[in-house]
């Protein structure tokens, strides 16, 4: 368990002009597509997340050389040098995104031995998906516990692959693994969020041969090899999402100058429908939100883009917990991803969990308590949840907040949050936290 937690206090009118840095969502799947050239690529836009140093030290065991500037945002990846297709079990289990290599392996070596990945409690997230379809078009595979085996005796084989269900993870693998097939494969019910559609403007620069066809389909044609590329990373529409609610639940302003508005479009939506001023800049991008004092409850149902995204679920529902009326929010992608509620319970929420709708009762005040993020979208919940209630809140599983966000706490700073990053021991010796005791010995145990 980790002995870091998060301080928030109450925290008003959050307002003034943030600069957004790569998705995560994005960066991770391209970071695994490198797998497919063969030298230098150079990345920019990268956000410095605990889940991007896995992926580099995932990269590195592969064989990879990487020089990562964080201050910069600059990655610089060698992959001449890769020369395994095995991944260690404790690099699987540190995030899900790892499953994502798969693909590139499997293209480049015709082999691929993992795990089953970890990260966030928040469903099961079968990668049935992936191997099944891996399988539809030549792969002989063995799971033996959490191992996972896969080996292609020729060579993939173009193949019709129909998702049952658009997951991204799995159309961002076989996109990858299809790339050097001869012939045509085709996905047909793909994910197309913009995350997929970054990788696929990488894919094509490296000089992969792909077409978006109407009703969600995705056509590659093979081609012998892919070129290192130069690219800068989308920036993150779940990170524009997190600081637009920061300032809406707390009655503020914010500019995001370089926000995807044209990927938000039902975000922003709802965040108008609960009485917020928007402004979306030229060729939609560039955000700007001031706050309602009197905000409406909405309700809003999760989906595959451009539906309601699952990651901003909780960070919205956050919001509705102080908004006037009732909301019904209903999470259709991921069982497990109304964690949250109960720690939202804790603060005074009005909540009641219906199998996989919350419905949401505004109140008049939210209180701070001792609370435990269980994934990382839980953690900008809580977070956001803290700036509005009275007293102070302790919120653990910060490995989750940094796995998903770049100084997203800096950044909350900066509109001027009360928030801070500490130790246990930094606890024990706040004796101002009078009111949380009994969670102390709570957090000790």
């Amino acid at each position: 368990m980790s002995n870091e937690y998060i301080l928030v206090e109450k925290s008003l009118s959050l307002s003034g002009e943030v600069k957004l840095v790569g998705a995560k969502n994005a960066v991770l799947v391209i970071m695994a597509s490198l797998i497919l050239t063969d030298g230098k690529s150079l990345l920019s836009n990268v956000p410095n997340s605990q889940d991007v140093r896995s992926m580099i030290e995932l990269l590195e065991i592969l064989g990879a050389k990487v020089l990562f500037d964080s201050k910069n945002n600059t990655l610089e990846v060698d992959t001449s040098r890769i020369d395994s297709f095995k991944v260690p079990y404790e690099i699987m289990k540190k995030m899900r995104a790892s499953v994502l290599v798969m693909g590139p392996l499997l293209a480049k070596f015709g082999c691929a031995q993992i795990a089953l990945p970890g990260g966030c409690v928040i469903g099961s997230r079968p990668i049935d998906y992936h191997l099944n379809n891996f399988k539809k078009m030549g792969a002989d595979i063995e799971a033996v516990g959490d191992s996972i085996s896969a080996r292609v005796k020729n060579r993939f084989k173009p193949t019709k692959l129909v998702l049952e269900y658009p997951s991204v993870g799995a159309t961002e693998n076989i996109l990858m693994a299809s790339v050097f097939t001869k012939g045509i494969t085709r996905i047909v019910n793909a994910a197309l969020e913009p995350e997929v559609l970054d990788l696929i403007s990488v894919l094509k620069k490296m000089g992969a041969n792909i077409n978006i066809l109407p009703a969600s389909s995705i056509e590659i044609e093979g081609v012998s090899t892919l070129k290192p590329i130069e690219h800068k990373v989308i920036n993150d529409r779940l990170e524009a999402g997190a600081l637009l609610l920061a300032s809406a639940i707390t009655g503020g302003q914010i500019y995001l100058p370089d926000a995807p508005a044209w990927a938000m479009d039902l975000f922003l939506f709802k965040l108008e429908q609960m009485g917020h001023y928007i402004e979306v800049g030229s060729d939609e991008v560039g955000v700007t939100l001031k706050a309602t004092n009197s905000p409406k409850a909405v309700s809003f149902k999760t989906g595959p883009y451009p539906g309601f995204p699952t990651d901003l679920q909780s960070p919205m529902m956050a919001a509705q917990c102080i908004a006037e009326g009732k909301s019904i929010v209903e999470e259709t992608v991921f069982e497990n991803r109304l964690l949250h509620v109960r720690e939202l319970q804790k603060m005074g929420a009005q909540i009641q969990v219906e199998h996989n709708r919350a419905i949401v009762t505004g109140v008049d005040q939210l209180y701070g308590a001792s609370v435990i993020a269980t994934d990382i979208r839980a953690s900008c919940c809580l977070v956001l949840a803290g700036f509005v209630a009275e007293g102070k809140t302790i919120m653990s599983g910060v490995n989750h907040f940094k796995r998903g966000y770049d100084s997203l706490d800096k950044k909350f700073i900066g509109l001027g949050a009360c928030i801070k990053l500490m130790k246990i021991d930094e606890f024990l010796d706040f004796n101002k936290i009078d009111q949380f005791e009994e969670n102390f010995e709570e957090i000790k145990n």
